[in-house]
């Protein structure tokens, strides 16, 4: 699938707000809004998930040349996928209400990555 192909607007299944397509080069793969995603990828790009869960944003972190990173978690099954923070582009990422939830819960990347410390990314 080439990446205009993927780049393309859709309605959020989680909010229902109208999603536009990324302007930044890259491709829109999750609400800018709720920051929800849908399970359709076994690996990035493959579209080869029959799960179709929605996927909620629960941490965020960093990666050398990729940049921020959304963790998202699947409702239905639990897989755990990471996006790429959409930013510079037409309706960037409103990361505020995860980063709000986070420190309500008195937690931050690093305390999740030391939760999860011996797995790889």
């Amino acid at each position: 699938m080439s990446r205009k192909t993927e780049n393309t607007g859709f309605i959020c299944q989680n909010c229902g707000r109208e999603v536009l397509p990324v302007t930044n080069g890259s491709y829109r793969n999750h609400c800018p809004f709720c920051l929800c995603s849908l399970h359709v990828d076994n690996l990035p790009g493959d579209r080869a998930s029959d799960c179709g869960g929605i996927m909620d944003a629960v941490d965020i972190s960093y990666k050398p040349g990729k940049g921020w990173q959304i963790v998202h978690v699947c409702r239905v099954c639990g897989h755990e996928a990471k996006n790429k923070v959409a930013e510079q582009t037409v309706q960037p990422d409103d990361l505020t209400p995860l980063l709000e939830k986070m420190k309500e819960e008195g937690r931050g990347s690093a305390g999740r990555n030391k939760a999860r410390k011996g797995r790889e990314d």
